[in-house]
């Protein structure tokens, strides 16, 4: 499983969700609050920020989405 990440700016909260390969149906999985896990929030502002750049780099996003997908993982193993 392939987790998908977003920031939610209002409410500073990192939007966790699962996507099975091969298929276009993304399940919510949950929110984590910015003072719950603040680096994996910053880390998926890094990725989203790599993903705005004008010059877009494939390489450098799926590296970073692998240090958002170790960072998350970490999480679920203490939560």
């Amino acid at each position: 499983m392939s987790f998908l990440f977003a920031i939610d700016p209002k409410t500073e909260e990192t939007i966790v969700s699962a996507s099975q390969p091969g298929s276009n149906k993304i399940d919510f999985i949950e929110r984590i609050s910015r003072h719950e896990n603040g680096v994996l929030f910053d880390a998926v502002i890094t990725l989203t920020s790599i993903t705005n750049a004008d010059e877009f780099d494939i390489k450098i996003f799926k590296a970073m989405d692998k240090v958002c997908q170790l960072i998350y993982g970490k999480h679920k193993e203490i939560v």
